[in-house]
């Protein structure tokens, strides 16, 4: 192979893999997934655990979700915020909160209400609501 192909080739290389994360956004959606993966009993309180992926092609510095937590009755528990912090790009985080004098067992929805926060660099409008994709491991519902 000469030179002039051999740079050549180089050169589509590098190209695909720069391209590579705005086609996967493409092909699949930009996106942001919250799984409520666990709910835990901590002396006086309920620890939440959540697996959140970034599914853009572009980091979030930070996304903080304002959350309002239902009991088994249907009725408003209360109003929180969860900060999630920086989101990298094409990754997954496990993030987890502490829920001061709330049983787990009375928890019996969580509605995503809101973004109260969405910081980050050259972030376009709805990176952290737009796509937002909402599922539950446990036996307490997540909405959105």
């Amino acid at each position: 192979m000469s030179k002039f192909k051999s740079d050549r080739a180089v050169i589509i290389l590098a190209a695909c893999l720069l391209a590579a994360p705005a086609l996967a956004e493409e092909a699949q959606g930009a996106y942001i997934s919250i799984e409520l993966n666990a709910v835990e009993p901590v002396e006086d309180a309920c620890r939440i655990s959540f697996l959140v992926q970034n599914g853009h092609g572009y980091d979030i510095g930070q996304a903080v979700y304002e959350a309002v937590l239902f009991d088994t009755q249907g009725r408003v528990d209360r109003l929180t915020l969860f900060d999630f912090g920086a989101l990298p790009a094409a990754r997954s985080r496990v993030r987890q909160f502490v829920v001061p004098e709330l049983g787990c067992a009375s928890l019996g929805r969580l509605l995503i209400n809101g973004v109260e926060t969405c910081a980050g660099d050259n972030l376009p409008a709805g990176a952290c609501s737009e796509g937002l994709a909402l599922h539950s491991r446990t036996g307490v519902e997540v909405l959105g």
